[in-house]
């Protein structure tokens, strides 16, 4: 144990990093609420419109609106959140929601030539070209004042624009948490997973380590707090070790449940083994869940199907 007056440094250091947290949240709240409500214009003055009068058949229909409600359900979720100020709950659920935006971004594939004002709906232009009533529709609600001089087609790539947003705030934030430049989280086709603190296991009997870690795509980082009395550092995380997902396995211990917490061991070839041991069992299933995965699929570019 180490002196009173370090420890309260601690717990003040770690009351600084919540507050950061708060922080971003609370921007995310706020753009997420601009979100929400242009989204809601596609559902009200689009969606529900023309199911109601059929104007287009329900598979045309489908192609271009793809899972608009389910997409503004999850952000609706993810604003619930923010507004208490749990950014990490409202994160970890909403990465449940990102095979949507998949699906999401293959449909914008099938009916975007590209986003340069070619056609709007490349695999559907035939039936969509021939129905005249659509095109007069889509004139004609594009012109309400609610759209601003918007598009549909503006509208319609929001939800892409809005996860690339997010993703590049979470980046930016834990660059900033981290001591220096050497550690470059700010990479393009990176993208963040999940945060907390795990214990590492040392293999001679020394004691345990508690450390930061941050899952993103293709990474893995340990960092450990900077010494709260240093006198430019003593908010920030110092980079321990940096591991590619591509090179990793992972599994949990023998004699250890996921119920109930335990140990994970996450093993690169070229260094030794390391294994980690999480304060909750939730805690433990969630990041053996996520660094599974993530390790599965660290070839991608992008972890929509996650």
């Amino acid at each position: 144990g180490g002196s009173p007056a370090l420890g309260t440094r601690l717990k003040y250091q770690r009351a600084r990093w919540e507050r950061k947290r708060s922080r971003t949240a609370k921007e995310l709240l706020e753009t997420e609420y601009k979100y929400l409500e242009q989204l809601d214009l596609v559902l009200t003055y689009f969606v529900t419109i023309l199911k109601a009068k059929g104007t287009l058949k329900p598979a045309v229909l489908e192609t271009i609106f793809g899972p608009l409600e389910s997409l503004y359900s999850a952000s609706h979720v993810l604003s619930l959140h923010l507004e208490k100020g749990n950014l990490g709950a409202g994160l970890e659920n909403f990465c449940q929601s990102l095979d949507l935006y998949g699906h999401y971004a293959e449909n914008l594939e099938h009916f975007f030539c590209s986003l340069k004002g070619i056609s709007l709906f490349c695999c559907t232009q035939e039936q969509v070209r021939k129905n005249k009533s659509f095109r007069r529709f889509k004139k004609l609600q594009e012109t309400r004042p609610q759209f601003q001089g918007r598009v549909l087609e503006d509208l319609l790539c929001l939800p892409l624009q809005r996860l690339h947003q997010e993703n590049s705030l979470q980046l930016l934030r834990v660059q900033k948490l981290l001591k220096g430049q050497k550690t470059q989280v700010l990479t393009p086709g990176r993208w963040y997973i999940r945060e907390g603190w795990l214990l590492v296991v040392p293999s001679k009997g020394e004691e345990l380590k508690r450390r930061m870690f941050f899952l993103f795509s293709d990474i893995l980082i340990a960092a450990k707090p900077c010494h709260p009395l240093h006198p430019l550092n003593s908010n920030k995380l110092s980079c321990q070790a940096v591991y590619p997902l591509q090179q990793c396995s992972v599994d949990k211990v023998f004699g250890h449940t996921w119920s109930q917490g335990g140990l994970l061991s996450v093993s690169l070839p070229t260094l030794m083994q390391v294994l980690f041991l999480s304060w909750h069992g939730v805690s433990c299933t969630h990041w053996s869940y996520r660094l599974l995965v993530t390790s599965l699929s660290s070839g991608k570019e992008a972890p929509l199907g996650l």
